[in-house]
């Protein structure tokens, strides 16, 4: 018998806009009772993606990090009443031990119901009109998802239970250096770096003539120590002449775009992930883990675990891209190639609005995929319909790093990156991604 969806499609939230989530028409799937905390938690997610999708200030290291504080609220609002799971308080910078549970019985559905619903009101509290009905339509629709068979004493008690460990976490998010977003994340004043090798703006945005969050890196992590480990080696010495490595490096992305077949336009597309365009490159691992946990099955309590195992993976690795980011400083391939090869040359993909090395698609891509390799295998196949609805065709991967590569390559050619940063990047990924995989979920 095919296994009904614990969520819907994309498409099934944006009809009649994001305020369509009242859900009227979704049908409970077959096993109802013992999957009411599934349906919570995955469509509590699926409403999170498309929030970040239209929420202007959910830039990608800002998008990672919600993912992160949202997947700690699941797994310690469930971790509290499951002995099998070990919390990440002591292990995780700061954290300190969440709220114990009453002496009386508690339903799991009922608990994840009330952290999520008070999760998703205050990381998105800045988020439009259609997207506050939205969450106000899931509250009204999951409420009774969860509450369906359960005493009002249990679930009264259940709700109040969730609703304090996410009060926890939140108090415990606000002093990481991330939880303001102001002017989109772009500074009012900044002073560009002298020298022809350092970033230049490469926009015509007002507001982009800065650079998107360059404090970034200083915010706090949760696995990866402050300074440390997963730093890079400097990028190649900048230089015009055409017998050096950069200038190399440099004509290889500019003869990759003269010669882009249509499969590889479609890897940069699919991979893209623009802001307000999609959930955000982030978005797009955990949206794989989602469509993961739909064709498996997977237990709730082993899906509040890996997301947020994932989610502290790719905030880590934003904010140590962003720590290198600025540290080096280098400027963009578009601003290279118009200077020294081509004045008329443009690139398939639209260049974001900070410096070039590492390139951040390809160090989260590397510790997504490898912390998901480390929890789920190394030959772990998946089909990947992110951007289906976009038109996009699915695509298959033999395994996590597989994806990671093609991600990382999709930057060349989209005239994003140099390879070194996409290669670096990918490095880089493996190192945060260690760091997390020594955290113990289990008991």
């Amino acid at each position: 018998m095919a296994r009904t969806p614990a969520f819907p499609s994309r498409r099934s939230f944006l009809q009649g806009g994001l305020a369509g989530v009242a859900l009227t028409a979704l049908p409970l799937p077959a096993s109802a009772t013992a999957r009411r905390a599934e349906q919570v938690l995955g469509q509590w997610y699926q409403l999170l993606l498309e929030l970040i999708r239209h929420t202007a200030t959910y830039s990608p290291p800002v998008a990672a990090r919600s993912f992160a504080y949202l997947g700690v609220t699941a797994f310690e609002a469930l971790a509290t009443g499951n002995p099998a799971l070990r919390s990440l308080s002591g292990q995780v910078r700061d954290l300190a031990p969440l709220p114990a549970r009453e002496a009386a019985p508690h339903d799991e559905a009922c608990v994840l119901q009330g952290a999520l619903t008070h999760a998703m009101a205050a990381y998105f509290g800045n988020t439009g009109p259609t997207g506050q009905r939205a969450m106000q339509a899931m509250e009204k629709r999951l409420s009774t998802v969860a509450m369906e068979g359960v005493g009002q004493d249990v679930a009264a008690r259940s709700v109040a239970h969730g609703l304090a460990v996410s009060q926890a976490i939140l108090d415990w998010s606000a002093g990481d250096g991330g939880a303001v977003i102001e002017n989109m994340g772009f500074p009012m004043s900044y002073a560009l770096t002298e020298g022809p090798a350092h970033w230049v703006p490469t926009s015509t945005v007002a507001v982009q003539q800065a650079p998107l969050l360059p404090t970034w890196g200083q915010n706090r992590t949760f696995a990866i120590p402050e300074t440390g480990p997963c730093g890079l080696p400097p990028p190649l010495a900048y230089s015009e002449d055409p017998a050096s490595d950069f200038y190399a490096q440099a004509k290889e992305v500019y003869d990759t775009s003269k010669a882009l077949t249509d499969e590889q336009k479609l890897i940069a597309r699919f991979w893209s992930d623009d802001p307000m365009l999609s959930p955000t490159p982030p978005g797009h691992w955990v949206s794989i883990l989602l469509q993961i946990f739909d064709r498996d099955g997977t237990p709730v309590d082993r899906q509040a675990e890996l997301l947020a195992l994932l989610g502290m993976t790719i905030s880590d690795a934003f904010v140590q891209c962003w720590r290198s980011k600025f540290e080096h400083d280098l400027l963009r391939p578009v601003t290279y190639i118009r200077r020294v090869i081509d004045p008329k040359w443009e690139p398939l993909l639209n260049t974001p609005p900070f410096p070039e090395y590492p390139s951040g698609h390809s160090t989260q891509s590397a510790a997504a995929a490898t912390v998901l390799e480390g929890l789920l295998g190394q030959d772990f196949a998946f089909d990947d319909a992110t951007h289906a609805d976009e038109g996009l065709p699915t695509r298959h991967f033999d395994g996590f790093w597989q994806a990671a590569e093609e991600a990382a390559l999709s930057r060349m050619y989209g005239g994003i990156h140099f390879r070194a940063a996409n290669e670096n990047g990918l490095a880089q990924g493996k190192c945060v991604a260690a760091h997390v995989l020594e955290l113990k979920t289990r008991a």
